[in-house]
C-alpha cells in the first residue's frame, strides 16, 4: 500500500533555491543587454526585462501553467482549467508528480514547481527584447509580450515538457530537451528575428557604428547570468542526485570552454580578444549546453563549448550579411546556439549518463553512442517545429501592433533618445550640481584642467553619448 504524501525537504529546498537563481538571471539579463546598448536606450532596454518579470508572473500564475503543464489536450497546449489561478494548491496531497501508485511524487508541492517554471517563462520572453532595441514602444513590447507568452511560450513549454507533442510519451516525437534549447533560446529567437523583421533597422544601422556603451555592465550581466544559469541547468533536474551534479559540471565547463571558443574566433579575425566578446562567449555556452547538460559526459560537454563559441562568434556577422537588424546578437547567439545543443543530443546523448533518456523519456542515444541517426533526427524536427511556430506568430503579432497602436517609435523619438521619449528619464545624468560649481567631480578634480577656462570663452561642445 503507498505510504501517505511527504514533502522532501532536500528536494524542495534545491528547487526554491534554484527558482530564486533563475530569478535573478532576468535582471542580469537586463544589465548584459543595458550595457550593449546605447547609452541612450539603456534604460528602456533594462525595463523590457523588468516588465517581462511583473507581467508573465502574473499570467503564468493565471493560465499559462495550466496551458503548459495541464493535462494534455491535443498535443499542443494542455488543459487550461486544471491549475487556473483561481484555485488553491495547498493540500497535503498536492504534489508535483504525485499519483495513485506514488503520492509523493518527486516530494515537492506543486506550487514550488510552478514557481520554478514561472521564472523560465519570464526570461525567455525578456530574451526577445535585445533584438528590438532603441526603437520599439514600451506599450507596443508590453501586447507583443502578452500574445507571444500566450500563443508561443506556453504551448512550446506543454510541447516540450508538458506531455506535449515534442517530449516523450506515446506518438510524440521524443526529442530531448533537459532546461531549454528548443523551449527557450530557439523559441526566443526565432521570435527575435521575425520582431526585428518587422521593426526595421536603427536609424543608421549598420553605417552608423553602435558600440556598447559600458563593458563592465556587459561582464556584471553576463557574470549574473552565469552564476543563476546553475539554477537553471541543475534545478532542471528537480531533485537532488547524480544527474543534478553531472548538470551542475557540464554547465560550468561547457561555459569556459565556450569563452576559450569565442576568444580564439576574435583573436583570430580581429587580432585582439575583448570583454565583450568573452562575457557573450559564456552566454552562447551557457545556451548551448541547456538542452544537453543533463544527458552528456563531460568531456562531450566541454567540446560542445568549444564549437559553441566558436560559431556564435560568426554567426553574430550574419546580421550584416542577410541585412536584418538584430541589435543585440539575440539570434546569433540564442537562435544558433540553442539549435547546436540541441543537435549535440542527437550525436553525444547517452543513457549511460542518464538512463531517463531511454526509461522515462523513450529517446534513443546519440549517433556516437551507437543509437544511429534516429535520435539526431528528432532534435531536428522539434527545431523545426519551435522555430516555425515562433517565428510565424512573433511576425504576425508585431505586425498587426505595428498597425494598430504602432511598435515603433518615431524617428525624432529613436535620435533623441527612446529613455526620455517613453519613460521621461535618462540613465546618466551628466550634468553638473550646480549651476557653477562643477559639483562633485570638479570638487574631485574629475574632469578639471591645470588652469580655468577663460572667462566667456565657449566650452567645446560634448557628444551626447558615453562611448555608444
Amino acid at each position: 500500500m503507498p505510504e501517505a504524501p511527504t514533502i522532501d525537504s532536500g528536494n524542495t529546498v534545491w528547487l526554491l533555491v534554484s527558482t530564486a537563481l533563475v530569478l535573478l538571471m532576468t535582471p542580469g539579463l537586463a544589465l548584459f543587454y543595458g550595457g550593449l546598448n546605447r547609452s541612450k536606450g539603456v534604460l528602456n532596454m533594462m525595463m523590457m526585462s523588468f516588465s517581462a518579470i511583473g507581467l508573465i508572473s502574473v499570467l503564468w500564475w493565471f493560465y499559462g501553467f495550466s496551458v503548459a503543464f495541464g493535462s494534455d489536450v491535443n498535443g499542443f497546449w494542455g488543459d487550461i482549467s486544471q491549475y487556473l489561478g483561481t484555485k488553491t494548491f495547498l493540500s497535503e496531497t498536492d504534489l508535483w508528480g504525485a499519483t495513485a501508485d506514488s503520492p509523493s511524487g518527486i516530494g515537492v508541492p506543486l506550487y514550488v514547481f510552478m514557481a520554478f517554471q514561472m521564472v523560465f517563462a519570464v526570461i525567455t520572453t525578456a530574451l526577445i527584447s535585445g533584438a528590438i532595441s532603441d526603437r520599439a514602444k514600451f506599450a507596443g513590447w508590453l501586447l507583443f509580450a502578452l500574445g507571444w507568452a500566450t500563443l508561443v511560450y506556453f504551448p512550446v513549454a506543454h510541447m516540450v515538457w508538458g506531455g506535449g507533442l515534442i517530449g516523450g510519451g506515446d506518438g510524440n516525437i521524443k526529442a530531448l530537451d533537459f532546461a531549454g534549447g528548443t523551449a527557450v533560446h530557439m523559441n526566443a529567437g526565432a521570435a527575435a528575428l521575425g520582431v526585428a523583421l518587422v521593426l526595421g533597422r536603427r536609424l543608421g544601422w549598420p553605417k552608423e557604428a553602435m558600440k556598447p556603451h559600458n563593458v563592465p555592465l556587459v561582464a556584471l550581466g553576463a557574470g549574473l547570468l552565469w552564476f543563476g544559469w546553475f539554477g537553471f541547468n541543475a534545478g532542471s533536474e528537480l531533485t537532488v542526485d547524480s544527474v543534478t551534479g553531472l548538470a551542475f559540471i557540464n554547465t560550468q565547463l561547457a561555459t569556459a570552454a565556450a569563452v576559450l571558443g569565442w576568444i580564439a574566433v576574435e583573436w583570430i579575425k580581429g587580432g585582439r580578444p575583448t570583454l565583450v566578446g568573452a562575457s557573450s562567449g559564456a552566454v552562447a555556452g551557457l545556451v548551448a549546453i541547456t538542452p544537453a547538460c543533463g544527458f552528456i559526459a563531460p568531456w562531450a560537454a566541454v567540446l560542445l563549448g568549444l564549437v559553441a563559441g566558436g560559431i556564435c562568434a560568426l554567426a553574430v556577422s550574419l546580421k550584416y550579411k542577410l541585412g536584418y537588424d538584430d541589435s543585440l546578437d539575440v539570434v546569433g547567439v540564442h537562435f544558433v546556439g540553442g539549435w547546436i545543443g540541441s543537435l549535440w543530443l542527437g550525436l553525444f546523448a547517452t543513457s549511460s549518463v542518464n538512463s531517463a533518456i531511454t526509461d522515462a523519456i523513450g529517446a534513443s542515444d546519440g549517433l556516437f553512442y551507437g543509437g544511429g541517426a534516429t535520435q539526431l533526427g528528432r532534435q531536428a524536427l522539434a527545431g523545426l517545429i519551435v522555430t516555425v511556430w515562433s517565428f510565424a506568430i512573433a511576425w504576425v503579432l508585431a505586425f498587426v501592433i505595428e498597425k494598430s497602436i504602432g511598435f515603433r517609435v518615431s524617428k525624432e523619438a529613436e535620435v533623441d533618445g527612446i529613455d526620455i521619449a517613453e519613460h521621461a528619464e535618462s540613465g546618466y545624468d551628466l550634468s553638473t550640481a550646480s549651476g557653477s560649481g562643477g559639483g562633485a567631480f570638479a570638487l574631485a578634480g574629475v574632469g578639471t584642467s591645470s588652469s580655468n577656462t577663460a572667462a566667456g570663452e565657449s566650452a567645446a561642445p560634448v557628444s551626447e553619448k558615453v562611448a555608444g
